[in-house]
């Protein structure tokens, strides 16, 4: 078959826009074919763009030599359709152009194809591996095409709220100074001062606060950032952020604002009305109660401390942990004991170590009967108490961590908290629970350079009320930091900011940077403090992660146009590749080898 050109024929329509109101109209379409049924004198054509599918007619009434060409059509071909508009004879209700079709009278066969490696549908079911190869075709997939679609929107709606509330659009550098603290940098080595480097942002943090210090009091970005890191479901090398930046505000007014544009997004995109203002919740009650930082509280299932109850029991593993300055908690999972059999306890008990716990304590509550792995080691005394304290009731499944280290507790638990919800099915998917999580610590001890780390960046402000401690007991400093929440996952985060050239060398002193080594990393943003600096604050969303928890996708993959796989690898291309010499000799590199 011979291909063709366009011509002067142009599309006049889109597939999936066409209605029965336009019956008898004279159209135009274009797409991929996703499938030809050939019915001897009646043929039809499914044509797919991104709108939709519009069945294509060719009968008896049909030119011979187009209804020669449409029986030779087959799937993925490229098609340009002219014709009339007319109600179908046998409706698919499934369609939204279900009613009518397009009887053809000009065909074009613009691009022929090969049989795809896999369908072109919904939910297709292929590996991803194989659809992230031939990423150009898995791209047709509608549910795929949706979510891009989608998220075109949600940034459209960010730039919309954004401007409406006075900020302004700023690029920022692509190619930095690198500054690591915390991530690894992506480095960029440059040809012309050869031997140095650029780095890849990780987020536009310094720049944005330059400009409050330029007068541009409110910032936005849509700005692409990349992290050296190890792969997750929801993290990515390279990751895209809705960035802002606000002058004299403290941190209701950065709330606020966010507040409102969550709202605003999630009514233009998915007609749902977001209750503001968030709840907030203090790390240290988060924590506490559901042990984790970002906590999904669509259901219960608390964390309970049983430390003190169990603080003279015989039993070892609760003794040992608690002697040690750690702590025992626990959780009822709520008619548990008629859904995990001791098989499946045994399988949790091994589940819960990848979270450093060095096992699990279970109490099972039948109407038969009561099987425990510590009550034996518990007076009657503790063991009422230990029940009581968990609103234990026959059905139900006790399970209880202990550590020396009280990080592994809350990590194990808060993790068992989820799984255990997720297995029991009594997570309300189709609710929205946002939540502030506020007052985090301002530093992390990081064991691998035995010295405290900031938790999110050394730029943010401690707490007022304990800038006394920033000398003596850095580790009980709070930030003003605040993190937005969405059913169990951060979808942004951000803090006030220091404004203040002593406190920012107090805190560089207290993070144990050298001065000269702070002056190396940051001079250039010290320096400008120095000529005044508003009190500023902000925050970033990671969008990637906002639109696959607003489609409900597993991964931001299945919202990423081309993603990169654990390896950081980009399948489709094969990036990253090796270059060859004379690149790296302008570069002034050298490759060593595995035994250099």
């Amino acid at each position: 078959m011979k291909t063709e050109t366009m011509g002067n024929l142009r599309r006049t329509d889109y597939c999936g826009g066409l209605r029965t109101g336009d019956c008898g109209r004279e159209v135009t379409v274009c797409g991929f074919v996703q499938r030809q049924r050939d019915l001897g004198q009646l043929i039809f054509i499914d044509l797919r763009d991104r709108t939709g599918l519009l069945q294509l007619c060719f009968d008896d009434n049909t030119d011979r030599e187009i209804f020669s060409k449409a029986f030779q059509i087959r799937s993925e071909y490229v098609l340009m359709a002219k014709g009339k508009i007319r109600e179908r004879s046998s409706v698919n209700p499934e369609l939204p152009t279900g009613e009518i079709e397009l009887f053809v009278d000009e065909l074009r066969v613009l691009s022929q194809a090969e049989t795809p490696p896999f369908e072109i549908l919904p939910d297709s079911g292929v590996k991803e591996d194989l659809r992230l190869k031939y990423r150009f075709l898995d791209l047709r997939r509608p549910d795929l095409q949706g979510a891009l679609i989608t998220r075109h929107k949600i940034t459209k709606c960010a730039r919309d709220y954004f401007d409406r509330q006075g900020f302004i659009d700023i690029e920022t550098p692509m190619l930095i100074k690198s500054t690591p603290e915390g991530a690894r940098d992506y480095l960029v080595p440059s040809r012309v001062q050869q031997g140095s480097f650029f780095a890849l942002p990780q987020s536009p943090q310094l720049y944005k606060q330059l400009l409050m210090v330029a007068g541009f009091d409110r910032y936005f970005q849509i700005a692409k950032c990349f992290r050296d890191e190890d792969l997750r479901a929801d993290r990515q090398p390279e990751f895209t952020q809705i960035d802002i930046e606000m002058s004299f505000v403290g941190e209701d007014e950065v709330m606020s604002v966010n507040e409102g544009f969550i709202k605003e997004v999630f009514r233009e995109i998915l007609d749902t009305d977001i209750p503001t203002p968030f709840p907030r919740m203090p790390y240290r009650e988060a924590m506490d109660r559901f042990g984790s930082d970002k906590p999904d509280i669509r259901f219960g299932m608390e964390l309970c401390d049983l430390s003190g109850i169990l603080s003279g029991c015989e039993a070892r593993v609760f003794r040992g942990a608690l002697d040690a300055g750690g702590c025992v908690r626990g959780i009822n999972v709520k008619g548990g004991a008629g859904v995990y059999t001791r098989k499946e306890i045994d399988k949790l008990i091994e589940w819960i170590k990848a979270y450093g716990a060095k096992g699990l304590a279970y109490t099972r509550i039948t109407p038969d009967a009561v099987s425990s792995s510590f009550e034996k080691f518990l007076s009657e005394a503790e063991t009422e108490n230990v029940r009581r304290a968990l609103n234990a009731e026959t059905g139900d499944l006790l399970l209880l961590v202990a550590d020396a280290d009280s990080a592994v507790v809350f990590d194990s638990l808060g993790a068992l908290r989820i799984h255990t919800a997720k297995r029991l099915d009594i997570i309300d998917e189709n609710r929205f629970a946002f939540l502030w999580v506020t007052d985090f610590p301002l530093v992390e001890y990081d064991a691998e350079e035995q010295r405290f780390t900031a938790k999110h960046h050394p730029f943010t402000s401690p707490k007022d009320e304990d800038l006394p401690l920033l000398e003596t007991d850095i580790a009980a400093v709070r930030a003003k930091a605040y993190d937005m929440v969405l059913n169990g996952t951060e979808i942004g985060g951000g803090s006030v900011r220091i404004n203040d050239i002593e406190l920012q060398n107090r805190m560089f002193d207290a993070l144990g940077f050298e001065r000269q080594d702070a002056e190396n990393r940051f001079g250039f943003l010290l320096n400008a403090f120095k000529y005044g600096v508003p009190p500023h604050g902000g925050m970033a969303y990671g969008l990637d992660r906002l639109v696959m928890l607003m489609l409900k996708k597993e991964s931001i993959r299945d919202v990423m146009a081309y993603p990169k796989v654990a390896s950081s690898g980009e399948l489709m291309s094969g990036a990253p590749s090796g270059v060859d010499g004379k690149q790296l000799g302008e570069l002034g590199i050298k490759i060593a080898s595995a035994e250099e």
